[in-house]
């Protein structure tokens, strides 16, 4: 019997991460030019769209079928998603429709290729890229969530999932490895590919509305409480543990990160306070159901010091990654993932593993290390073939002048900020006379 508790919660957490795309399409417009900005937001947006089709057609199959070779991709029981409504998985008397699954997972599929934009900000084309949202999500997003996500008999009885959750025992509870490693991983191969902006880094780009940053920073915190608590699939005592966990990791984040600003620059900033935030929720996605809230202030205040420090990765390397998606998210989930074996505590989750902080020594700690730096490798070198193969093909990148003079015209024959006045007599709009209106 379907548990309409758990159901809501599942229905309700997947409504939240769906709103961290646009959440991320306000983060991301705010920090480039304003001649940019539509580029960046649609970029985002239409990841909704794209992935949308492909998760229909075949991706959730793909990722979260029956196994189709070895732990690594998933086969093609379920294309169209048909025989799903029928279908309930979870435990007895928490049971959920597989379709609602479905759903949750589709929002997190969308997020993680959008969270890609960042790398190639003020200086992708629009069709290229949506035809890459489409490949790199069937031959890298895929094939990481079957790994991650697909547990073993999930799929149903004597079913088979994934290598990095069955056989190598890693714990990654939203999405450390498939969705942030990747997306740091997939940020550096696409920044080597598609090239600086013209002048980077010598003339430096500044946000041209930063109360669109730190609006969608709070989107994106909002929405997070789904990603993470929405994850335990039901409105259970590690859904708590995850929402709390969440917003603990995302406070000391800030925290640390404005620390490291005020040390290294003199002043803390709004745009460091939103990004702090972001590096939090990153840092603890992969464990926050594993961990307790003092872990998790610990992994979050971590995380907040070591991406903020990470930023100057990309001038040391020349490589622009625009929105610094490598040393937030990249860097973020990559210390959040090394970080559970530490912390790690079947206190926090009976399901999960001690930590060498708790007791059990270096064991879980090298399996977290395998499986980050698996993810690692295969989303570097898949997402440069494909990035390379487009590229050359239907040229990522726009022209140097639609870049310099502002994408947002070349791509869309739009402006963000149509400031041009309609004059009348005097120059003046219609009603109002220099003194004020009439």
């Amino acid at each position: 019997m379907i548990d309409t508790g758990d159901t809501a919660w599942l229905l309700g957490s997947a409504a939240l991460v769906m709103l961290m795309t646009p959440g991320l399409a306000l983060f991301y417009g705010g920090m480039v030019r304003s001649r940019s900005v539509l580029n960046v937001m649609m970029l985002t947006f239409v990841c909704l769209a794209a992935v949308g089709v492909v998760w229909l057609l075949f991706g959730y199959s793909l990722a979260f079928g029956n196994d189709g070779f070895a732990g690594l991709i998933g086969n093609f029981q379920y294309v169209g998603l048909h025989g799903l409504g029928s279908v309930t998985v979870g435990p007895p008397g928490h049971q959920v429709p597989l379709l609602a699954f479905a759903g949750f997972q589709l929002m997190f599929a969308v997020i993680t290729v959008a969270l890609l934009v960042g790398a190639v900000a003020e200086r992708a084309r629009f069709w290229p890229w949506l035809l890459f949202v489409v490949v790199w999500t069937t031959v890298v997003y895929l094939p990481l969530a079957h790994w991650v996500f697909s547990f073993d008999g999930f799929a149903g009885p004597g079913s088979t999932g994934g290598w990095l959750v069955n056989k190598l025992h890693a714990l990654d509870f939203a999405g450390g490895t498939a969705v942030e490693v990747n997306s740091g991983a997939a940020a550096i191969a696409l920044a080597l590919v598609i090239g600086r902006r013209h002048g980077w880094p010598k003339q430096a780009t500044r946000p041209h509305n930063l109360p669109f940053v730190m609006f969608g920073a709070g989107l994106l915190w909002f929405g997070w409480f789904g990603f993470n608590a929405g994850s335990a699939l039901g409105a259970s005592g590690v859904a708590a543990t995850s929402f709390v966990n969440t917003t603990i990791a995302a406070a000391t984040a800030v925290v640390g990160w404005l620390v490291v600003e005020q040390v290294r620059d003199g002043k803390p900033t709004t745009l460091g306070a939103a990004s702090g935030a972001v590096a939090g929720l990153v840092g603890i996605t992969p464990g926050c159901g594993y961990v307790e809230p003092l872990g998790a202030a610990a992994i979050g205040a971590l995380a907040g010091v070591i991406c903020s420090l990470a930023i100057g990765l990309k001038y040391r390397l020349g490589l622009d990654d625009s929105l610094d998606v490598l040393a937030v998210h990249g860097i973020g989930g990559f210390t959040g993932m090394l970080l559970i074996g530490l912390f790690a505590s079947t206190g926090a989750n009976p399901a999960g593993a001690d930590g060498l902080f708790y007791g059990g020594g270096l064991d879980q700690l090298w399996r977290q290390a395998a499986a980050t730096f698996a993810a690692l490798g295969y989303s570097l070198v898949v997402t440069f073939i494909v990035a390379l193969v487009i590229h050359k093909l239907f040229g990522l990148r726009a022209d140097k002048e639609a870049e310099l003079d502002g994408i947002d015209e070349s791509e869309h024959a739009e402006s963000a900020y149509d400031l041009a006045t309609h004059p009348s007599r005097r120059g003046l709009a219609p009603g109002f006379a220099e003194g004020g209106r009439q």
